[in-house]
């Protein structure tokens, strides 16, 4: 599996215009490198894809668990935020954040690109989709172009919790999802020609999903704590 770990924390969002370059250069230099120094903080994935009008902008977090993002150590980092961060953080728009389970996955490998589907679960659909996600990530698998898949579901309770960083973005309301769907592969051309037959093998798998939102991104950039430990001999 490309996702290492039980969990991971997904977010989308946008910046203002004048602030990319420094967003782009504090991402890199600064926060991922500190996400990466939390303890049970895996992988680091930023997103991008200069096309759309929302969501330009994401980032996977892979977590040892769905604790990991409630832990401690990663809310005294959200709680004392350093003095860049406070200058990034007003730029961010349309901020949305949701810690997942990651409840089944397929393939291997990390793709150079990426297909995040969030869908919602129908009412009393929550036991077929658990029996059936792993079959549902099989077949998402066979899909031309696709590499590896991670299927995750929202953990609300967890990525809701308020922090100091929370206050420091402009109030946003953004419209949350049950599930995402992840989907690597070798670049955003290929997912981007299948996605529609991504989102049939969704729909055929009768799982009670609904109301998919789909962007295909390109990865960016990517860091691991193997790599922040490393750093720090």
């Amino acid at each position: 599996m490309s996702l290492p770990g039980n969990a991971f924390l997904a977010m989308w969002h946008d910046i203002e215009p004048d602030a990319w370059t420094e967003y782009m250069e504090w991402h890199t230099r600064e926060h991922m490198p500190e996400r990466l120094s939390i303890p049970g903080f895996l992988v680091g994935k930023r997103l991008i894809n200069h096309t759309v009008e929302r969501y330009r902008y994401g980032t996977i977090y892979t977590g040892r668990d769905v604790e990991v993002f409630r832990s401690p150590a990663y809310l005294e980092r959200l709680n004392n935020p350093t003095e860049w961060s406070g200058r990034v953080q007003p730029f961010f728009r349309n901020f949305l954040r949701v810690a997942c389970d990651r409840i089944a996955s397929a393939g291997h490998g990390d793709g150079g690109a990426m297909a995040t589907i969030r869908l919602d679960l129908v009412d009393g659909a929550d036991e077929k989709f658990a029996t059936g996600a792993n079959v549902l990530c099989a077949s998402l698998l066979n899909v031309t172009g696709a590499a590896a898949v991670s299927l995750g579901k929202a953990r609300n309770e967890v990525s809701d919790i308020k922090t100091r960083e929370t206050e420091m973005r402009p109030g946003m309301s953004e419209e949350g999802f049950d599930v995402v769907v992840l989907v690597e592969g070798s670049g955003a051309p290929e997912l981007e020609a299948s996605l529609s037959e991504m989102l049939r093998v969704i729909a055929k798998s009768d799982l009670g999903l609904d109301r998919p939102r789909s962007i295909v991104y390109n990865l960016a950039y990517q860091l691991t704590a193997n790599d922040m430990a490393e750093a720090a001999k």
